[in-house]
């Protein structure tokens, strides 16, 4: 049985097969747009190729798109079919299995059928990244760490893949807390890998999170190569250096880049809408006019109402329904939220806790009820990590969760988060924690004057 660029068997007979399979493998670690179009000329040539299959599914599902969970599915059986008619590898059995999970709507299983994988095969850097994602996807950062820093050992200077391995340490590093060894490793993960949008991103983190506007635009800048051949992604990093701007107060410029590089392309990927949904939301809480922009948001998040493939996804389509002001479409997403909160699985669990309770504030914010707002985002609060992303991607409903409470008279509450915001970021202040502090002070010395 042949070995892959990770050193890990597949059951694949063409050279040229094995080439497009590695060429896939680099392109995916990478964000490269050209990452399906390596999976299916592998496909093409090998139509049973089980892993193929399983990798083909995965990916689909990390669109978290209702359609593409059909495209799964098909990969899905004729993986099964195919596993039937040829010896196969464990790895691939695993994958497999990993497929069959999130199908049943458990990330966890298939999250752990990757990480039996890397017991195996520690230099599986496909596997690690695939795990990664997942992992992203459930909010588990502890998991996420845990899981890279078991194989990184295996990732020796001698790995083609190490620059890779080194970007998602980073951003685990960073996103438990570990600020300074995050953005040392992030840096040591470019120099081998300099197209690694991921790790570059992931000192932009750092930078957010120590509020260095100005480094972290100069890391960005000075990094295009990392970033700018890859696919959507690219429009992430773009969002990342607007939240930059955005904290040297410098609105203006966030919003051109809104205009010009976030929206270049105006697709309903759900991480393109979170980019635009989320920045919006910062721009309007700093009394910055967006003029027509939501309408756009609002239309495409109106066919995606019944999605329910990531908790995520769902809350920033309800920010851009609420900056449309599409009332019916909302009330339509809040009564799909009611029925699948009462099913099973990982997903129906994080739409009933902290979903339910965010959709509610989220829906009252939009209304001006920021009394009721408060208390249902803030209910949701202690369990927001789950729905996945990053500090900074969840950091929107933060803000929205202490202006609610600064607009409805909440002093005490409003000064608890904003110190518990201050501390998740290892004491620096950024602009958003400035404001707000200034203003929660003057409300409260206007009953004394």
């Amino acid at each position: 049985m042949k070995h892959d660029i990770c050193n890990a068997p597949v059951s694949l007979d063409e050279p040229a097969s094995l080439e497009n399979w590695n060429s896939m493998v680099r392109a995916f670690l990478a964000h490269k747009p050209s990452t399906p179009q390596h999976l299916a000329a592998v496909l093409e040539a090998e139509p049973g190729f089980v892993m193929g299959l399983a990798a083909r599914g995965l990916f689909s599902l990390m669109m978290g798109r209702a359609e593409m969970w059909q495209i799964a599915q098909d990969a899905q059986s004729a993986a099964h079919i195919a596993a039937a008619q040829q010896a196969i590898s464990p790895r691939e059995t695993l994958w497999l299995n990993a497929l069959d999970a999130w199908l049943a709507d458990s990330l966890t299983a298939a999250v752990a059928a990757l990480e039996q994988v890397l017991d195996t095969y520690p230099q599986d850097t496909l596997t690690a990244k695939t795990s990664h994602a997942i992992n992203f996807i459930l909010g588990n950062a502890t998991g996420m760490r845990v899981s890279i820093e078991r194989v990184l050992p295996a990732h020796g200077a001698d790995h083609p893949l190490r620059g890779y391995m080194l970007g998602c340490h980073a951003f685990t590093l960073e996103e438990t807390g570990d600020y300074a060894k995050a953005e040392l490793t992030g840096r040591a993960g470019l120099s081998y890998a300099p197209d690694d949008a991921w790790g570059l991103h992931a000192v932009a983190h750092v930078h957010d999170m120590r509020a260095e506007p100005d480094a972290g635009i100069t890391l960005i800048e000075d990094h295009k190569s990392a970033w700018e051949g890859s696919n959507n992604f690219r429009y992430h990093v773009w969002w990342h250096k607007a939240l930059l701007h955005l904290d040297r107060g410098e609105h203006e410029v966030a919003l051109a880049l809104y205009d010009s590089q976030i929206r270049a392309d105006r697709t309903d990927d759900y991480r393109d809408i979170a980019n635009a949904t989320s920045l919006l939301m910062r721009l309007e809480l700093e009394g910055t006019e967006t003029g027509d922009r939501w309408n756009e948001l609002g239309a495409l998040a109106e066919n995606r109402i019944d999605d329910g493939c990531v908790v995520f996804a769902d809350l920033h389509y309800q920010l851009a329904l609420a900056g449309a002001a599409k009332g019916e479409a909302a009330e339509a997403m809040s009564a799909r939220f009611a029925r699948d909160a009462r099913q099973s699985g990982d997903m129906a669990q994080r739409i009933f806790d902290p979903g339910l309770a965010a959709l509610a504030g989220l829906n009252a914010f939009a209304e001006g009820r920021y009394g009721d707002a408060f208390v249902q985002l803030a209910k949701a609060r202690p369990k927001m990590q789950s729905i996945g992303g990053s500090h900074a991607q969840r950091d929107v409903f933060e803000r929205m969760t202490i202006d609610a409470a600064l607009r409805a008279g909440h002093f005490d509450a409003a000064e608890d988060m904003l110190r518990q915001r201050l501390a998740l970021r290892s004491g620096h202040e950024d602009r958003f924690n400035a404001t707000r502090f200034d203003q929660l002070s003057h409300a409260r010395r206007i009953p004394a004057e």
